[in-house]
């Protein structure tokens, strides 16, 4: 009996530590910038380890009257490109975590990514 308390307690432990390096890894990762482009560099988005994005940049060259359109999807394929760098960032921050627990084979952490 216990041994079972024992164990308990040092889940608990664990469990509390588990809590503590989540909400570190969210922190960091709120502070973690990608940046992707595209056109050749016409149009730049950044975001952050939440996936959150902070900023666009349209190069002027890149505006008139006649290429609306183009603006239009150039700022779609920057958006979504930094969008997957974010998530692939926070995928990688996670699993360190992850390794660092020593959990056991096969149980997941949910994607608090976000």
């Amino acid at each position: 009996m216990l041994g079972n308390l024992g164990q308990l307690a040092q889940l608990l432990r664990q469990a509390k530590d588990v809590q503590q390096k989540l909400g570190e890894v969210q922190k960091k990762l709120a502070a973690m910038t990608v940046e992707a482009s595209a056109g050749g560099g016409m149009v730049t988005v950044v975001a952050n380890g939440h996936q959150e994005i902070l900023s666009v940049k349209i190069d002027p060259a890149a505006v008139s009257a006649d290429e609306v359109e183009l603006l239009e999807e150039l700022v779609l394929a920057a958006v979504n490109a930094a969008r997957k760098k974010a998530e692939a960032m926070a995928r990688d921050e996670m699993s360190g975590l992850a390794r660092g627990l020593n959990l056991p084979e096969g149980l997941n952490l949910p994607d608090l990514s976000r």
